[in-house]
């Protein structure tokens, strides 16, 4: 049992009730990781110096079709995703409760996927390399992590293993124990530090290399989310694997790889023209 606990903030899932409809924190996050990926990818859009002359890309009004295809993605994707790769025998059994997506239940490998599919239907009608649409989305994306998994502590979900650090936290649903508050870990990783490692990438020049931001954000992301899967508690049916391995882990290492590659790649070409 450690010295020193930090005391829990229980906060009230529901932020703000509109009269019959409540909207969650859970909502919030989305939107507003929505509404701040939009500003960003308007931002880098627009902003000639970070791109060659004449280099083919999405243009600040395109930002918005960019926008809604890639969040349609998101959350079909993320909710399918949780379907099939964490408990498809229960949502086989309930079908309708694959709608009720109001009680949890996103996966994020599944709206990466979604999210690709949206954003290769994008650059395909909008006659843009995919790469170059790959890049613009991931380098706004940690945003949208940052409040996802602050929506995840607030609930609380997703809690960590138990531990005696100084800084372990007694989540209510998770019994008397001291556990790692592993949804900050996330936030921090997967949201604040890969933000800014793709956006200095941005700012030095990476998006004139098409592939390199998206390389970078899978490398990044894999990495911090198999980091943080160490300090977090899978559940014992959909998400724990043997040896200690968990579900998130093997769903991120292909991202390692994949994003390796992709950033080796786009090293290895030539870059367009400055």
């Amino acid at each position: 049992m450690p010295f020193f606990l930090l005391p829990f903030p229980i906060i009230d899932p529901v932020a703000v009730n509109l009269g019959p409809l409540p909207l969650r924190w859970y909502a919030l996050a989305y939107i507003g990781g929505f509404v701040f990926g939009w500003f960003g990818l308007r931002a880098l859009a627009g902003n000639e110096a970070l791109w060659a002359p004449e280099q083919p890309r999405p243009t600040r009004d395109g930002a918005d079709d960019l926008l809604v295809n890639a969040a349609l993605g998101v959350i079909i994707g993320g909710r399918l995703g949780h379907v099939f790769f964490y408990d498809p025998s229960f949502y086989l059994a309930n079908p309708l409760e694959i709608l009720q997506t109001w009680k949890g239940g996103m996966a994020f490998h599944g709206g990466l996927i979604g999210a690709m599919v949206g954003m290769w239907l994008f650059a395909r009608s909008h006659r843009v390399p995919f790469l170059t649409v790959t890049d613009l989305c991931a380098a706004v994306t940690p945003v949208g992590l940052f409040f996802g998994r602050l929506a995840n502590f607030i609930k609380p979900e997703m809690w960590g293993r138990e531990t005696d650090v100084p800084w372990a936290m007694v989540f209510p649903p998770a019994g008397p124990a001291p556990r790692h508050p592993s949804q900050l870990y996330e936030a921090g990783l997967e949201g604040v530090a890969l933000f800014v490692l793709l956006w200095f990438a941005a700012r030095g020049g990476a998006l004139k290399r098409p592939g390199l931001v998206t390389g970078l954000f899978g490398l990044g992301y894999g990495a911090a989310r198999i980091f943080c899967e160490f300090f977090r508690e899978p559940d014992p049916v959909q998400e724990a694997l043997s040896h200690g391995l968990t579900k998130g882990m093997l769903l991120s290492f292909p991202l390692i790889v994949v994003g390796a590659g992709v950033a080796l790649l786009s090293l290895r070409r030539r870059s367009l023209p400055a």
